[in-house]
C-alpha cells in the first residue's frame, strides 16, 4: 500500500505531489512553481506575491456569497534532516513515503507533513467543487521554519478574507488560540590553532540516535540535547587526560532538537585505553539518565586520522563549559495554562570552522519579558566565557483571544459533527499567526490540523485517520462560516 491508496483520495494525492518536489527551508523554487503550475492546470486563481508567498482564490459557490471571507494558511517549506546512514539530496531527491500501520512516515528523512498535510488540505479545498462555502484563500507561506520570513513579508491588503484558519497545529482535536514568540541566540568565540603535538593520535567521538524532534512541541519531552552530551563527556577527557579539540559539530538546525554531534580530538598515545574507558563510563551514566526518552541513543569512539593543529586549550575548555551551563530544555512552565511550556530554550547547532566555535540556540516564550530574561542569562553565561552574544529575528507571541466569534463556531461544528470538545490550548511553538495578526489585526485566527508526531527529525510520523477527520471538519466548518 502507498499513500495514494489512503482516504480521503484527494487529499493524499495531493500530499503525493508535494513529496515528489525538494523544499527545504531556503530553497523553494521548485515548489513554488509547482503551487502555481497546480493552480493554473486546475483553472484555479494563483499567484506569488512580490517576495515569494503563493496565493489562492476560489469564489463562493452559490448561495453562499454572503459568508465571510475564509483563508487557509499553510507554508510550503520543510526541515531538512535524515539519519546519518540515509543518502539523499534535499535540493534534488523527493521524500520516499511508506505506510507503517496507522501512520505514514518517511524513509531516513523528514516526511514534511509538517506542514506539507496542512497545505495540501487547503489545495483540496480548492479542488474540490462539491464543497458549499463561501469566498476562499490560500495563503502558503515560505521559509517558515528557518524565520517565518514568507508571514513577516506579506504586505497588509493582499489577502481579502477575514478569518484565517492556520493548518500547522499537530495535534487533532486541539484549536489553539496563542502561540510563543521566539528569539535566536548566537555565541562566537574565536580561536587560534596549535600544530599537533608528538604522542597524540586522532580519534572521534560520535553520539547518535537520540529522539530529537521539535524544539518547541517536543522540548516539554526532555530529550537529550546531544551537543549537551557531547560537551559532558568532553569535559573530563579535556581535564584529566589532555585531550585536544580538532572539531565541534552537532546539531544542524535551530528549531530542532539536536539529536547526533561528533567531536574530533587528539588523544596522548599513552592514555588512549583510559580515555576510551572514560567515554564508555561517561555514556552508559547518560545512557541510563535517558533510557525512557532516548532509547536509542549510542556513542562510538573510534580512531582516524589526526589533524595537522588543535583549537587553543584555553578557548576550548571555556567552550565547553559554557556548553554545559547553558541554559537547554524547559525553563519555565506557564502559571495560568496547565501544561504549557511558558519558557525554553534548544541549544540547537555547534560548529568549529575558520578560527570561530559558533553555538546556535531559538529561545521561545509566551511572555516576552521572560524571553528576554533568558536571553541575558545566556548572554551572561558566554560572556562570562569570553564568547560575544547577540540575538537576531525576535517575534511576539500570539496573544489569545478567546471570545472571538470564530472559535465559537469552530467548537460547536465539532461537537456537532464528532460529538466531543475541542480543546482550546496555547501552544509553545511558533506559528505564523503571530505575524500574519500584526499584518491583519481585524482577523479571526484559530490553527489546528491532524495529528503530527515527532516533526523536525526522521521520526517524524501523520496519523492517517486523524487526516480523514481533519477533512471532515474543514468541510463541515466552511459550511458553516457565519454571514458577513
Amino acid at each position: 500500500m502507498t499513500i495514494k491508496d489512503l482516504e480521503p483520495k484527494i487529499v493524499w494525492e495531493n500530499f503525493y505531489g508535494l513529496t515528489r518536489i525538494p523544499r527545504p527551508s531556503k530553497h523553494e523554487e521548485k515548489v513554488q512553481q509547482y503551487l502555481l503550475d497546480w493552480g493554473k492546470a486546475r483553472g484555479i486563481e494563483v499567484f506569488r506575491d512580490d517576495t515569494g508567498n503563493i496565493i489562492f482564490r476560489k469564489p463562493a459557490t452559490p448561495g453562499y456569497e454572503n459568508r465571510r471571507g475564509v483563508i487557509f494558511q499553510g507554508h510550503m517549506d520543510m526541515v531538512p534532516q535524515k539519519t546519518a546512514d540515509t543518502v539523499h539530496d534535499f535540493l534534488t531527491d523527493p521524500i520516499e513515503t511508506e505506510v507503517l500501520g496507522e501512520w505514514v512516515g518517511a524513509k531516513g528523512t523528514t516526511l514534511g507533513a509538517d506542514n506539507g498535510i496542512g497545505v495540501c488540505i487547503g489545495l483540496s479545498v480548492l479542488e474540490d467543487n462539491t464543497l458549499k462555502h463561501g469566498p476562499v484563500e490560500v495563503l502558503v507561506t515560505y521559509d517558515e521554519e528557518t524565520g517565518m520570513t514568507g508571514a513577516d513579508c506579506l504586505k497588509p491588503g493582499v489577502l481579502q478574507g477575514d478569518i484565517l484558519l492556520n493548518l500547522d497545529s499537530e495535534t487533532e482535536g486541539e484549536l489553539y488560540i496563542g502561540c510563543a514568540g521566539g528569539l535566536d541566540g548566537t555565541a562566537d568565540f574565536s580561536y587560534n590553532t596549535v600544530a599537533a603535538p608528538e604522542g597524540y593520535e586522532g580519534w572521534k567521538l560520535t553520539v547518535k540516535g537520540f529522539s530529537g524532534g521539535h524544539s518547541g512541541m517536543d522540548i516539554i519531552l526532555y530529550r537529550a540535547n546531544a551537543n549537551k552530551v557531547a560537551a559532558r563527556i568532553l569535559l573530563p577527557l579535556m581535564e584529566k587526560y589532555g585531550v585536544k579539540v580538532t572539531g565541534f559539530t552537532g546539531g544542524s538546525l535551530r528549531n530542532a532538537i539536536p539529536f547526533e554531534a561528533e567531536v574530533s580530538m587528539l588523544v596522548p598515545d599513552a592514555s588512549a585505553e583510559e580515555v576510551k574507558a572514560a567515554v564508555e563510563a561517561s555514556f552508559a551514566v547518560v545512557k541510563a539518565e535517558y533510557a525512557e526518552t532516548d532509547p536509542g541513543a549510542a556513542c562510538f569512539f573510534v580512531k582516524e586520522e589526526g589533524a595537522a593543529a588543535y583549537i587553543e586549550d584555553e578557548v576550548m575548555l571555556r567552550a565547553v563549559k559554557a556548553i554545559i551551563a547553558c541554559p537547554d530544555g524547559v525553563e519555565r512552565m506557564s502559571a495560568s495554562v496547565e501544561g504549557l511550556v511558558e519558557t525554553s530554550n534548544n541549544m540547537a547547532v555547534v560548529r568549529t570552522e575558520d578560527g570561530h566555535l559558533t553555538v546556535r540556540c531559538l529561545m521561545r516564550s509566551s511572555v516576552d519579558t521572560s524571553k528576554e530574561n533568558l536571553a541575558v542569562k545566556m548572554r551572561s553565561v558566554f560572556e562570562l566565557a569570553g564568547a560575544a552574544f547577540s540575538t537576531q529575528g525576535g517575534y511576539s507571541g500570539w496573544t489569545p483571544k478567546p471570545e472571538t466569534p470564530i472559535i465559537g463556531t469552530i467548537r460547536d461544528v465539532y461537537k456537532e459533527k464528532f460529538g466531543a470538545e475541542m480543546k482550546v490550548m496555547a501552544i509553545h511553538a511558533g506559528l505564523e499567526c503571530a505575524l500574519l495578526g500584526a499584518k491583519y489585526p481585524a482577523w479571526d485566527m484559530v490553527s489546528f490540523g491532524p495529528t503530527i508526531v515527532h516533526p523536525h527529525s526522521p521520526d517524524e510520523r501523520v496519523k492517517i485517520d486523524t487526516v480523514a477527520k481533519t477533512w471532515e471538519f474543514v468541510k463541515a466548518v466552511l459550511e458553516n462560516i457565519p454571514e458577513k
